[in-house]
């Protein structure tokens, strides 16, 4: 643990010492000439020199402390590597309180895995799908020799994709060791619009049979196909445009308000975003790439929409790869919680220091306090 201040250079106010020191000096030296009569019959002489005395000598140290405090409040003073050696026990929602009860010691700090880290105060937290993050949050805050318990349910929302990696060694607690099983989860089925240039009408069987394998047994399939002359639907779900050369302003300004729309290799569209790989052959050759355009997205295919160039259009899986073109799933966030405790291993974090102003105000409060007492009393005693 060791002292320091931000702003060493606010100690320049310790400079306003000198206010009291001059007021106590000034009002010592006060006098006052009475005249008598008998003052004209005295020879004038020099007055004799006197050496300056303070008075009031506690009152003046009460205001030289207030002062120096609020000069060493805006230095900003900190305590760095304040050690704590209680345990904390972050509770993630989920967590009932009797399980905490029966885990939690004398002396301990109880936490909620939520923003801010507030006392556990025995209710149900409300789910959320942070709690991998918090615990890195909450790993970083807290002094490298703090112990660290974790409570989890069974089920954890808001995983990542790897284990969190903490720089301590965290008891992790399951409360349930059954393990849920997660739930699927549904892919949406857009409807699917194709666009296509007067006559060229070949590409449209291969989406047509992609939306027929989507549709549920026994209903029929949400498919439109139609010359680019066709204006869009505002319902449009998926977009498919075959038709060579630019792609007109209407279906651009549809795209960049949160549509969707696959392109042929030779459809030209003016805006140009960061693109990234999203399908690949079986020898790992680009098929396809995704970027964003405004808040929709654009899917560009790399190759010509007929088999000789594409012969993935006549695979079996084609419906379900264009379907995850279209609409892909989130990545899976879900996962149990005995599957993912925590490893050790990271680097130790630059923890923040302890403000000490707070402390400083409440002893500033104190002086002024003792101050103003002093100074307004009744019986204050004058030096002569």
């Amino acid at each position: 643990m060791s002292p320091a201040l931000l702003l060493p250079a606010a100690l320049a106010a310790l400079a306003a010492l000198l206010i009291p020191l001059v007021i106590h000096i000034a009002r010592h030296t006060e006098s006052r000439t009475v005249d008598f009569a008998a003052l004209r019959w005295l020879e004038a002489r020099p007055k004799p020199r006197r050496r300056p005395r303070l008075d009031e000598r506690r009152l003046l140290a009460l205001r030289l402390l207030l002062l120096a405090a609020l000069a060493l409040s805006l230095a900003r003073p900190v305590l760095w590597d304040v050690p704590d050696d209680r345990r904390v026990l972050g509770i993630a929602p989920g967590v009932a309180s009797s399980t905490v009860d029966s885990i939690a010691e004398a002396g301990d700090r109880v936490v909620s895995l939520t923003p801010g880290f507030p006392g556990f105060d025995g209710s149900r937290v409300a789910a959320t799908t942070g709690t991998i993050s918090l615990i890195r949050q909450l790993d970083a805050e807290l002094p490298p020799a703090t112990p660290l318990t974790l409570v989890v349910p069974a089920m954890l929302e808001g995983a990542d994709a790897q284990r969190p990696i903490l720089s301590r060694e965290a008891r992790w607690v399951v409360t349930d060791p059954i393990p849920v099983a997660p739930l699927p989860l549904a892919q949406a089925v857009p409807d699917l619009v194709v666009r296509h240039a007067p006559g060229a009408t070949d590409p449209v069987r291969y989406f047509r049979a992609a939306s027929t394998a989507w549709a549920a047994v026994g209903t029929r399939p949400r498919f439109t196909a139609a010359t680019v002359a066709t204006p869009l639907e505002r319902d449009t779900g998926a977009l498919v445009w075959t038709a060579p050369g630019p792609l007109p302003e209407a279906i651009v300004r549809w795209i960049e308000a949160g549509g969707t729309a696959l392109l042929s290799v030779d459809t030209r569209l003016p805006v140009e975003g960061n693109p990234i790989v999203a399908w690949r052959d079986a020898v790992g050759q680009p098929l396809a790439t995704a970027e964003n355009a405004g808040q929709g997205r654009v899917i560009r295919l790399t190759r010509p929409l007929e088999p000789a160039a594409l012969p993935e259009l006549l695979d079996a899986d084609f419906p379900d790869t264009l379907l995850g073109l279209l609409a892909p799933l989130p990545a899976p966030a879900r996962v149990a919680a005995a599957d993912h405790a925590p490893l050790q291993g990271a680097g130790l974090y630059n923890r923040p220091p302890l403000d000490l102003r707070p402390w400083l105000a409440f002893v500033i409060a104190l002086l002024f306090g003792a101050e103003r007492w002093m100074a307004t009393r009744s019986a204050r005693a004058i030096a002569p």
